[in-house]
Order: C-alpha cells, then sequence, then structure tokens
C-alpha cells in the first residue's frame, strides 16, 4: 500500500500566518524583496500581528487584496525553492507556525492535522 501524500489546505480560526513579528519571522524577511519588505514591516501592528487581521474573528480583512507574499501559493517562488511541492512547504510553514503562536498540544495544531489526514491522497 502506498504512502498517504499530504495536501495542505488552509483551515478557518487559525491566523497563524498573520502574526508578522519580524523578529519571529526573520527568514520570511530575507526572502523578499526590498519592496516587499518595505511592505511587509507596514502590515506588523504594535503587537506584531498584521494591522489587517481582525483578531476577534480570525479572519483577515483585506483577503482578496493582500499582498502577493500572503498567499501560500507564491511560497515557492519567495523562497526560491525548486524540486520542492508546495504541499510540503505550506505544511511545514503551518506547522512551525501553529506551534510557535498556539502551542504543539492546542486545538488548532489538532485541527490543522485532522485536515491534512482528511485531504490525503
Amino acid at each position: 500500500m502506498a504512502a498517504q501524500k499530504l495536501r495542505w489546505q488552509c483551515i478557518r480560526a487559525c491566523g497563524a500566518c498573520c502574526r508578522l513579528a519580524p523578529h519571529e519571522r526573520v527568514e520570511a524577511l530575507q526572502a523578499l524583496s526590498k519592496e516587499q519588505t518595505i511592505q511587509y514591516l507596514r502590515l506588523v501592528a504594535d503587537d506584531g500581528w498584521c494591522r489587517f487581521y481582525n483578531k476577534s474573528m480570525k479572519t483577515c480583512t483585506i483577503y482578496n487584496q493582500r499582498p502577493d507574499f500572503c498567499n501560500v501559493k507564491n511560497l515557492l517562488s519567495i523562497f526560491k525553492l525548486d524540486n520542492t511541492s508546495i504541499d510540503t512547504v505550506a505544511i511545514m510553514s503551518c506547522r512551525q507556525h501553529i506551534r510557535s503562536i498556539y502551542g504543539g498540544r492546542s486545538q488548532v495544531l489538532k485541527r490543522f492535522e485532522h485536515t491534512l489526514r482528511s485531504n490525503s491522497t
């Protein structure tokens, strides 16, 4: 029996990727162009979250107009990764962010892992 291929999918009420605190996202800042870095830093509110992230609703208020670096589909080109699947990179990134923000035993991480298993092929 072949191993299941995990497929990434965003989950509702997470927002881990909206935690933009520069000291926590050094690798992201290093991968961005100068213009993207300026735009990124303008998004960071005093508490480290994106100023367009609604923390009570856990939603992005500019989702349809969000910067290109906020779109998971662009991770491979931003980080200049070849021969890597977007699913692999997105899953690794989400796991890391969810654990660092909500904890390794959080309900958010459990929901994310459940979603991965449900969407695997």
